[in-house]
């Protein structure tokens, strides 16, 4: 549905075009859900908060759920799951934080929570040890550990909070348990993997 001045939201609809400045752009709708901030949505579509806030007048930045609001129609991957908190202590946020930082620092943020996702979904799966140190010293499992480049970089701000959100059970994977570099890993055997998404330049898979 087109508008020349503003755009109306309607839980029914998919899709609609919305005006952004003189540029008109496709974008979808997205339904709040419990715990989000206009900041995590912004993070998930690839925008900010303040085109977020453009395109539907009268959000504020703290919102509730129910209403649905016109993103972005170009996210790297859906919402995700919410699979609940994990016990963790601040060394364990640091050092997942690390582990993000060395394994995704170039990627997108949805990307950087992937990857800890997956350490998350490790110690809960009962595969591989039950905490997020455990994890992560798996022996082999992990190649900046192996080659001690886990100790050379420090998070960034958005490592620490994509280590919060995966902490927290959010997961843009959908539950998967490995990640690569599809355009630099080419074992058979995690190419046999059962796929779960493609974040960046990581393939996840189960």
């Amino acid at each position: 549905m087109k508008r020349h001045n503003r755009t109306w939201l309607a839980a029914g609809l998919t899709v609609l075009f919305v005006l952004v400045g003189p540029v008109q752009a496709l974008a979808a709708t997205y339904t709040v859900q419990p715990g989000d901030t206009l900041w995590r949505i912004a993070q998930w579509f690839g925008t900010d908060v303040a085109t977020l806030e453009a395109w539907n007048p009268g959000a504020g930045w703290w919102i509730y759920p129910g209403p649905v609001l016109a993103v972005p129609d170009r996210p790297q991957v859906s919402r995700g799951t919410f699979w609940g908190t994990v016990p963790y202590s601040r060394d364990d946020l640091l050092l997942l934080a690390r582990l993000i930082e060395a394994e995704a620092g170039g990627e997108p943020y949805l990307g950087k929570v992937a990857v800890g996702a997956v350490v998350v979904n490790r110690a809960r799966s009962g595969l591989f040890p039950s905490s997020i140190r455990g994890v992560i010293y798996d022996w082999g499992q992990f190649e900046p550990v192996l080659n001690g480049y886990l100790w050379q970089v420090y998070p960034s701000q958005e490592s620490l909070q994509a280590a919060q959100e995966a902490l927290a059970g959010y997961d843009p994977t959908g539950g998967a348990l490995y990640f690569f570099a599809y355009n630099k890993v080419w074992d058979p055997y995690m190419w046999s993997r059962p796929w779960a998404t493609t974040i960046g330049g990581h393939r996840f898979t189960y």
